[in-house]
């Protein structure tokens, strides 16, 4: 399997390169050290798997988790994460990815997810409660329309989780290879079907609406 590994600590892609390459079956193809180059390495190495930390700079894991299987939906996505609240792992799922793992997790974790993932099959650290998939795939049949939100076209739905997750307009232009002028006419169109006039009442509808999770990006 060929392995991309995005992390912005230098010392945690070090140990996940040793550990990967130390594997028969295993090979680490490519390193990014935050959300914006992991995307861009999906793109040109295309690995099968992608191991990728969830709080980044630049971009959040959870927003390359979205971008990187639009952009090469054949992908497998490891998401690692210091956190075990079901709210995030729903989050992760919802992304794309099918593992998530506790970055206290032993080792074992990791190769296991990777292995999971790459079959195509859901994989959580043994840490979190097994029911949290089967809850999670329940909660998606059910889910309710979040009609402001559902009225938006893909693009200006990414352009929306990109604007409250605090990125600049040369910022989104880059991840999303569009002119900082199409960014700016997506953003009044998200805004006039929202009825919304300022970035912070965005923010404050995102979490309402549990786009986002304040507390996820305190890791």
């Amino acid at each position: 399997m060929r392995i991309l590994v995005a992390d912005d600590h230098a010392i945690v892609r070090e140990g996940l390169r040793q550990l990967l390459n130390n594997q028969r079956d295993m090979e680490v193809v490519g390193e990014a050290e935050d959300g914006l180059e992991a995307i861009k390495k999906a793109k040109s190495l295309r690995p099968d798997v992608t191991v990728l930390d969830i709080a980044m700079p630049r971009l959040s894991g959870l927003e390359a988790v979205r971008l990187i299987k639009e952009a090469v939906p054949n992908i497998q996505i490891v998401v690692l994460s210091m956190h075990k609240k079901e709210a995030y792992v729903h989050q992760v799922l919802d992304a794309g990815a099918l593992g998530y793992v506790l970055k206290a997790s032993p080792s074992s974790d990791v190769l296991e997810a990777i292995r999971a993932v790459h079959r195509g099959e859901y994989f959580l650290s043994s840490k979190i409660r097994a029911e949290v998939i089967g809850t999670y795939l329940k909660s998606r049949r059910e889910k309710p329309a979040v009609r402001g939100y559902d009225l938006l076209s893909e693009r200006e739905q990414q352009v929306f989780r990109l604007i409250v997750e605090g990125n600049s307009t040369n910022q989104i232009a880059d991840v999303l290879c569009v002119s900082p002028k199409t960014v700016e006419k997506h953003r009044a169109n998200v805004m006039k079907k929202l009825g919304i006039h300022d970035v912070v009442a965005m923010v404050k509808y995102a979490i309402k609406i549990g786009i986002i999770d304040p507390e996820l990006w305190e890791d």
